[in-house]
């Protein structure tokens, strides 16, 4: 039973040192999925219009390419310029691109594992040996005695199995996946900034729109003091006004909080500190919305994702680590060799003699180790299944995302275009209320109702403007962020400590 196991450990050697086969499975890309589309129903040729700035109709545009520096397409220069300043600064996207350059460096370190190993070694002793016991000669003994050694070992393991050769697939597949996760940091730095920027505007809106709604709800005060004076009203009616400017101006601190701590964020993501002064500013005015808006074929989604390209890299290292844990069980050859010389001085040494050398070949073949190498196998599959499975969440994850974008797209753009007849409608009843007012022919509960819809309705038109620009760049972070197309991040460029703070 021994001899025939020997034999077939002995057949299985010649037969991949012949084929010099690796063991373990072969990775195969997953395909893409079997869909063709996004949603049940077709996509729309394009967006509703709304009869206001940042309103445009957007088209959607099949296969059409996503440049790598897609927010150009919002044409902001301050926009630009807080990019460009993040890409040079981040830390986030420094430390990714050092992770990048460690996952390189095991891989070259691990191919030098294919490779003899040499070693120098030199060893001088000088030894004082005992003079006195009866088993020692005294005249002959030497007081001192002195050894020079020099040596070079040679060892080298053929990569008879493979094992060798599947760890450097495995840590090339890391490479990659470090590779799609700095791609995957610089689209989620460009994305975040973007939104921030959005989101900015918004706010400045937004506090826009309540300092309209403050001054006409001081101007109604003031006409309503004047009324009062002249016996027209009651007291009663000044205070409630009094109180409904209150609470308008008590909506404004809010916003104004939130907006610095935008400008904290929008500090932080472009590499600098909340006390330096940051001199972009972001209104929706200056911003423009992209008229043409691309829509990925589903079979190049998968290409274009940096989070799938790096859940495909760890399922290939997942696939490789599965035949290093079959390699451990087999056979594992050694060559040795050392050649050197020794002598009692170092003048003496390389002379006639002196020199030894050795050859060993060893063949170690595991039999029992408790069960350990069998399980570490059965865990390495375990980790592929894993790996599998966390592809393809990630797989539909990214289609939920484009999907998401897609109809947020399209409601954002209805939406809009009700606020707008919103605003126009409530601005246009203020008027009407404010002017019978005047004439004293309405009461005031009719005022206060016409003055809280229309605030409400300024509110929700600069929300609405916001939501179309955020929804775009939504869309964009969904496609990949175009990385494809993009040469602007070395990934290879050292950057230190003291860069961060300068």
């Amino acid at each position: 039973m021994v001899r025939g196991a020997l034999q077939k450990t002995a057949a299985a050697l010649v037969t991949a040192l012949l084929a010099g086969c690796a063991v373990g499975p072969d990775f195969v890309p997953p395909a893409a999925p079997d869909v063709q589309g996004y949603t049940p129903e077709p996509l729309a040729a394009r967006t509703a219009a709304a009869a206001t700035a940042g309103g445009s109709a957007q088209r959607f545009v099949r296969d059409l390419d996503l440049p790598g520096q897609w927010w150009m397409l919002f044409h902001s220069k301050a926009l630009n310029g807080l990019v460009e300043r993040a890409l040079a600064a981040n830390p986030d996207l420094a430390a990714a691109q050092a992770a990048l350059r460690v996952a390189r460096e095991n891989v070259r370190a691990q191919r030098g594992a294919l490779f003899p190993q040499f070693d120098a070694g030199f060893s001088g002793t000088r030894l004082l040996p005992p003079t006195a016991g009866p088993a020692i000669d005294n005249e002959t003994v030497t007081p001192t005695f002195n050894l020079f050694t020099s040596q070079l070992n040679v060892s080298y393991s053929p990569d008879v199995f493979g094992g060798t050769r599947r760890s450097i697939e495995a840590l090339v597949a890391q490479e990659d996946a470090q590779r799609f996760a700095l791609e995957a940091t610089y689209l989620t730095l460009t994305s975040n900034l973007a939104g921030a920027a959005v989101q900015e505007a918004s706010l400045r809106g937004q506090i826009a729109a309540t300092l309209q709604i403050i001054k006409i709800e001081r101007d109604v005060l003031g006409l309503l003091r004047q009324q009062r004076a002249a016996g027209q009203i009651a007291e009663a009616d000044v205070v409630a006004q009094e109180a409904a400017l209150a609470q308008v101006e008590q909506t404004l601190p809010p916003l104004q909080k939130q907006l610095a701590q935008q400008r904290d964020l929008l500090a932080a993501l472009s590499g600098g500190f909340p006390s330096e002064t940051l001199a972009a500013e972001f209104r929706l005015a200056a911003l423009r919305l992209p008229r043409d808006l691309p829509v990925s074929l589903p079979a190049k989604l998968i290409e274009q994702r940096p989070d799938v390209r790096a859940a495909a890299a760890n399922l290939h290292a997942a696939s490789a680590q599965i035949g290093v844990a079959i390699a451990n069980r087999l056979p594992n050859i050694t060559l040795t060799a050392t050649a050197g010389s020794t002598a009692p001085a170092i003048d003496q040494m390389f002379g006639s003699g002196t020199e030894f050398w050795a050859v060993t070949g060893a063949v170690t073949q595991p039999l029992f180790h408790g069960g350990t190498l069998f399980h570490r196998e059965l865990a390495a599959k375990a980790t592929f299944d894993q790996a599998a499975a966390q592809y393809r969440g990630t797989v539909i994850m990214a289609f939920q995302n484009v999907a998401d974008a897609l109809r947020a797209i399209q409601s954002d753009a209805v939406a809009l275009q009700k606020a707008v007849a919103s605003e126009r409608a409530a601005a246009h009843s203020l008027d009407i209320v404010r002017g019978r007012m005047r004439l004293g022919d309405i009461n005031y509960l009719g005022l206060l109702n016409a003055q809280q819809t229309y605030q409400q309705a300024l509110l929700s038109l600069a929300q609405a403007k916001a939501a179309r620009y955020a929804d775009t760049v939504a869309l964009f972070q969904a496609l990949g962020g175009g990385w494809w197309n993009r040469a602007d991040v070395d990934p290879e460029r050292p950057v230190s400590v003291g860069e961060f703070f300068q």
